[in-house]
């Protein structure tokens, strides 16, 4: 049951924006998804009570956000939204449970330094547990200088920039009616689906 984990320790990144689509994309796919929350925001619980009855099922996981537990039986893939300020023991508890973990990151100086002592603690916990880590750059136009810089910081700590999302309002009208990118007529997001290709092809590689 492979076991996705969102997080960054800095708030405002998009972890929720982006634990909520990659539901919605394992769920396109036909495999019954569960998907947790251990925010105390709890902004994913909330779009999933948003969600559409009729479209492909995400299924909760309540969690108790001063211990995460394995998750329970009944899905075939978990993905898990994290709260901003996640480190120390409640971070190893949660890589402890990770095949894969996505940091969503803005290329902005600000983000990458409060983030950087997170990438290291990911880097030192990789040596020790069997999983993969990847970069999403949120809020970027791939044609920039940030873009630019994102990549070379990243880089130097060893980690890949699996793609990089713009900044546009399609996801916050998407989240408003508890959807997602794959939920919708491709046509609407087109450009969207394109940026998400290869996190979806890392997404589906075996661990």
């Amino acid at each position: 049951m492979p076991v996705v984990v969102v997080a960054n320790p800095k708030g405002g990144v998009g972890k929720s924006t982006l634990s909520t689509q990659v539901a919605g994309y394992f769920a396109s796919q036909g495999h019954p998804v569960m998907l947790g929350d251990v925010d105390r925001q709890q902004s994913s619980r909330l779009w999933l009570q948003l969600r559409p009855a009729h479209l492909r099922p995400i299924a909760g996981w309540e969690l108790d956000d001063r211990q995460v537990a394995r998750p329970p039986k009944g899905s075939s893939h978990v993905v898990l939204d994290t709260p901003a300020g996640l480190h120390g023991s409640r971070l190893k508890d949660v890589v402890k449970l990770a095949d894969k973990v996505i940091v969503p990151l803005q290329p902005s100086v600000f983000d990458m330094f409060a983030t950087r002592d997170f990438l290291d603690q990911l880097g030192e916990m990789k040596q020790l547990k069997s999983v993969q880590v990847g970069i999403v750059g949120m809020r970027v136009d791939a044609r920039t200088i940030a873009a630019d810089k994102l990549h070379e910081f990243v880089d130097s700590l060893g980690f890949p920039v699996l793609t990089y999302l713009r900044d546009t309002q399609n996801y916050i009208h998407l989240a408003a009616r508890g959807l997602t990118l794959f939920d919708i007529t491709p046509g609407r997001v087109q450009k969207d689906l394109q940026q998400w290709q290869p996190l979806c092809e890392w997404l589906d590689a075996p661990v």
